[in-house]
C-alpha cells in the first residue's frame, strides 16, 4: 500500500504525481493561475518549455505524444490560454493521441459568477476530449491524475483535460503518490486468428491499410514481416506513413488526399480488406465513399484498440478489439498454408505503382522553383531517420507523396489538418530526439499561424529546419475558389514578410530560395549552421499541386459552367 507523504501544497503533489507517472518533459506557457504548480516545478526532475502561444505549446504536447506513445503534458492558463490551447486538444482527438492538458482555474469560491477568466472547462472542452474534470479537493490530485493517465493512453487515446482552482492549488495534504499507470490492452482469440487466416486464404485481392495510434518500432516491423510472408499488399492511412516502410516490396503508398487512382482502385476492387488501428474517417475514405456505410461489400476486418469504435461506421466481418501492438504480436505465429494465385504478381505491380507515383523527377511545373527537385534534394540529403512534420494546405501534398518515409517515428502531421502544426510539432519532436534532424515543411499562411514558436526553437538551442513554401496565398482555399467560384478571387491573398529575415530576427538562421539551383546550397548551409533556420522558397502561384494549376482548373470550371 502507498506510504503516505508529508504534507505537501497541492502545486507540489501535482508535480509529484507526474514524477510519479514517468513524466520527463511539460510543455507550457506560464499563468498567474497556476503558480504553485510552476513553484513545484522549480526543483523538479522535468524539463520545461516554455512556449508564445497557448496552441503551440499543447501542438508540442501533442508531438510528444505520437512519437512516445506517452501523454504529452501541456500547462496553460485560464481562459484565453485554455482558448488557445483548444485546437491542439482537437487535433488530439481526432489523431488519437495521449495528452493531458492542465488548466489553471479560478478560486472555487468565485464560481458561476462570470469571474476574470473564467470558463466551465467542462461544457467548453467535453466534446472534443476523452475526459474532463476539475479537482475540487488537493487530497484526491494522486487518484485523478492517475486517472488521466489510464484514460489518455488505453483504448482509443486521446486528450485529456483537467482544471485547476487555484486555491485548491495551495492547499495542503499528506497524500500518497499514486503508482505509475499501466496501459489496459486486448489480444485477439485464437478463433479470431484463424478466421482471419480464412478469410485470407480464401481471398483473391486483399489489401491491408493501416493507420491509427498504439503502434511501435517492434509492432511496424511485425506487421511488415507478417506482410512478406503472405506476400500481401500493404497501404497506410491519411498522414500515417511511417506505419509502413515505403522502401517494402509489399508497399502500395498512401490512402489519403489526391491518391494515386491506381491505388483507389486496388482498394475498390479488394475483396478482403484488413484495416489495422484506423478509423477509416473522411479523409483516407473519400469522403465516406470508399466502403459502402454500414456494410461494406468487401469483406472487413477490422482491428481497432477500442471496442467503442468497431461497427461503430462500418460493420465489419470480423472485428478484433485489440491494439495494433497486441495485434502484430499476434500475427507472428500467423503462416500461409499455400500462396495464393495472383497475390506476388499483384503486390508487385502495386509496389510498382507506387514508385512511379512517388517520382518526383516525373513532375514538371510552372516557375523557377521545382518542388519536385526540393523533394529530390531532401530524399538525397536527409537521414533515414529524420523527423519530418507539417501543418495544412496543399504544400504538404509534396511531402506526402513523395517523401519515402522508412521508419517508425518520423512523421508528425495532423488528421485533423489543422494549420500552423508543423513548426510547434517540429520543435517538440526536437526536444524529444535532440540528436536527430527535424525538418518542417510550412506554406506561408501555415507558418504564421504559429511562427512565434521559432522563438522557442532559439531560446533552447534547438537546431530544426523550416522550409517555408511561399506561394503568397491560403493555396488550398484558392484552388476550391477556382473550382467553385472561378476567377472570383476573395479573402484568400496574402502579403508576407522577408520569413529568412525574420529567422535572423530571431537569432536565427535564414535563407532564401528563388529557383531550384539555389536550394540544394541553402539546404545544406542551413543544416550546418546549428542554428534553428528557415529557409524561405517562393514558388509560382500556380503551382498549386503536382498535377495542375490554378489556370487549368479555372478553366475546366468555367468550361463546365458553359
Amino acid at each position: 500500500m502507498p506510504t503516505p507523504q508529508p504534507s505537501r501544497l497541492g502545486g507540489h503533489i501535482l508535480v509529484d504525481q507526474l514524477i510519479a507517472q514517468g513524466v520527463k518533459h511539460v510543455f507550457c506557457v506560464p499563468g498567474e493561475s497556476y503558480l504553485a504548480v510552476l513553484d513545484g516545478l522549480h526543483d523538479a526532475r522535468i524539463e520545461v518549455t516554455v512556449c508564445r502561444q497557448e496552441g503551440g505549446a499543447a501542438m508540442m504536447a501533442d508531438a510528444h505524444g505520437k512519437l512516445t506513445g506517452e501523454p504529452g503534458i501541456c500547462m496553460v492558463t485560464r481562459g484565453p490560454g485554455a482558448s488557445n490551447a483548444l485546437a491542439g486538444v482537437h487535433i488530439a482527438m481526432q489523431d488519437s493521441t495521449p495528452l493531458i492538458l492542465f488548466v489553471g482555474q479560478i478560486e472555487r469560491g468565485m464560481r458561476e459568477r462570470e469571474a476574470f477568466q473564467e470558463m466551465d472547462y467542462r461544457a467548453v472542452f467535453g466534446t472534443q476530449a476523452k475526459w474532463v474534470t476539475e479537482i475540487d479537493q488537493v487530497e484526491r490530485i494522486p487518484e485523478l491524475v492517475s486517472r488521466a493517465f489510464h484514460v489518455a493512453t488505453s483504448g482509443r487515446p486521446g486528450p485529456v483535460v483537467i482544471a485547476l482552482p487555484e486555491d485548491m492549488l495551495v492547499e495542503t495534504a499528506e497524500v500518497a503518490d499514486a503508482p505509475h499507470y499501466e496501459v489496459i490492452d486486448s489480444a485477439p482469440t485464437p478463433a479470431q486468428l484463424a478466421e482471419l487466416e480464412t478469410l485470407l486464404k480464401s481471398a483473391r485481392a486483399p489489401i491491408a491499410i493501416l493507420g491509427g495510434a498504439r503502434w511501435d518500432a517492434d509492432a511496424v516491423q511485425g506487421f511488415a514481416d507478417f506482410a512478406t510472408r503472405f506476400q500481401l499488399p500493404v497501404a497506410v492511412s491519411f498522414r500515417r506513413q511511417m506505419l509502413f516502410p515505403a522502401d517494402h516490396p509489399c508497399y502500395a503508398g498512401d490512402v489519403g488526399i489526391g491518391l494515386n487512382p491506381a491505388l483507389l482502385k486496388r482498394v475498390q476492387d479488394a475483396d478482403v480488406v484488413l484495416l489495422v488501428g484506423g478509423r477509416m474517417s473522411e479523409m483516407p475514405s473519400q469522403s465516406y465513399t470508399l466502403f459502402d456505410i454500414p456494410v461494406p461489400r468487401q469483406k472487413l476486418v477490422h482491428v481497432h484498440p477500442d471496442s467503442g469504435e468497431l461497427n461503430r461506421v462500418y460493420r465489419a466481418t470480423l472485428a478484433i478489439n485489440a491494439s495494433p501492438i497486441a495485434f502484430t504480436q499476434a500475427l507472428a505465429d500467423l503462416r500461409p498454408t499455400s500462396g495464393a494465385a495472383g497475390w506476388p504478381q499483384d503486390t508487385e505491380a502495386a509496389h510498382a505503382s507506387y514508385l512511379s507515383w512517388s517520382d518526383p523527377a516525373a513532375v514538371r511545373t510552372p516557375g523557377a522553383l521545382q518542388m519536385g527537385a526540393v523533394m529530390q534534394t531532401l530524399r538525397e540529403t536527409l537521414p533515414a531517420d529524420a523527423i519530418m512534420t507539417n501543418g495544412a494546405g496543399n504544400y504538404a501534398t509534396w511531402l506526402h507523396r513523395f517523401h519515402r518515409f522508412q521508419r517508425y517515428g518520423t512523421q508528425l502531421a495532423p488528421t485533423s489538418g489543422s494549420m500552423g502544426y508543423g513548426l510547434p510539432a517540429a520543435v517538440g519532436a526536437k526536444r524529444v530526439y535532440p540528436d536527430r534532424t527535424v525538418v518542417c515543411l510550412a506554406g506561408d499562411g501555415c507558418f504564421l499561424m504559429h511562427g512565434q514558436e521559432f522563438a522557442t526553437a532559439v531560446q533552447y538551442d534547438l537546431p530544426i529546419l523550416v522550409l517555408v513554401i511561399d506561394n503568397r496565398m491560403y493555396g488550398t482555399i484558392r484552388m476550391h475558389q477556382e473550382r467553385h467560384y472561378p476567377g472570383r478571387v476573395s479573402a484568400t491573398e496574402l502579403r508576407n514578410p522577408d520569413f529568412a529575415a525574420y529567422a535572423r530576427a530571431f537569432g536565427g538562421h535564414g535563407e532564401r530560395v528563388e529557383s531550384t539551383e539555389e536550394f540544394a546550397p541553402a539546404l545544406q548551409r542551413a543544416l550546418s549552421s546549428g542554428k534553428p533556420a528557415i529557409v524561405h522558397c517562393l514558388i509560382d502561384p500556380e503551382v498549386i499541386t503536382p498535377t495542375t494549376t490554378l489556370e487549368k482548373i479555372r478553366d475546366a470550371a468555367l468550361k463546365a459552367r458553359h
